[in-house]
């Protein structure tokens, strides 16, 4: 039955290769290992599946037993509720300890600041949430609640994290996105030498929203690259490549610290491998 499924879904028929990735989805008959082998559209939030699976490889890696993972604008809180179950499996396969906080200001979005925060699609008051009853859902993540500027300059303070691996932006505002960024400021050693990241509000999903490059997120990271030397925020240009029919990967970046202290340490014993075997295979 199951290599049944996965011949549909590889198919090119979309209603069979749906029905089989639903599931495949749903049911498990393949492990996350091979979920995620097979294709990220096996799991939710696929992002979210990339993100923490590669950051905890990055961190067992570099002999690291810790790592966070952060989200910046929680809202409803599903994509914090999302995260604690990769979490769960990803340290059934890496055995690195992955804590999760979640930033967010409780009371829905600020008011804009101006042109930026593109007030024509975001208003004040939108995303707000329900934290008693969040609070209650979660197993894992601690919420950090407050203005994001305020509870940036103290995270690591307050909170003394593990460093950080991944992180997940969707703070809608170019003013609250750069404040985010801010984070990444605190020594190498709050962070692993590269970092996931996935920005949500890049591309937009409809007409209204037109995302550009002088507002929003997309400006907040320019502004980031701009005013630092050694460390930079890129896209993933590979994965685009991998995973040509999924829109996910356009969100995908990775944070360069280049002076970090592990950044040039050697990695890729099993990719480089598989390299030469293949090169070997003619």
């Amino acid at each position: 039955m199951k290599n049944i499924l996965l011949r549909l879904a590889k198919g090119q028929r979309p209603l069979r290769a749906v029905l089989a990735r639903q599931v495949l989805k749903r049911f498990p008959l393949l492990s996350y290992a091979d979920r995620l082998n097979f294709g990220y559209d096996f799991v939710e939030r696929p992002h979210y599946a990339h993100c923490i699976f590669h950051a905890a490889k990055l961190a067992h890696s570099l002999k690291y037993p810790k790592m966070s993972v952060i989200e910046f604008g929680c809202g409803g809180g599903k994509g914090l509720i999302n995260a604690e179950s990769h979490i769960t499996e990803v340290m059934k396969i890496f055995p690195v300890e992955i804590e999760l906080y979640g930033f967010d200001l409780g009371s829905g979005l600020p008011q804009p600041k101006d042109y930026r925060d593109m007030p024509y699609y975001f208003r004040h008051g939108l995303y707000k949430m329900d934290r008693t009853s969040l609070e209650k859902k979660l197993t894992r993540a601690k919420l950090v609640i407050g203005a994001v500027e305020d509870t940036c300059a103290t995270f690591f303070k307050d909170y003394d994290p593990a460093p950080v691996g991944c992180i997940f932006h969707d703070l809608d505002f170019y003013s609250s996105t750069r404040a985010a960024l801010k984070l990444q400021d605190a020594q190498s050693s709050r962070f692993l030498p590269r970092v996931l990241m996935y920005f949500d509000d890049i591309i937009g999903n409809n007409e209204a929203w037109l995302c550009s490059e002088f507002t929003g997120e997309r400006l907040a990271i320019q502004e980031f690259n701009r005013d630092h030397d050694m460390r930079k925020i890129s896209q993933d240009y590979y994965l685009p490549t991998k995973y040509p029919s999924q829109s996910w990967v356009e969100h995908m970046y990775v944070y360069h610290d280049f002076a970090h202290p592990n950044y040039n340490d050697f990695v890729a014993d099993e990719e480089q491998n598989l390299h030469q075997r293949d090169i070997a295979l003619g």
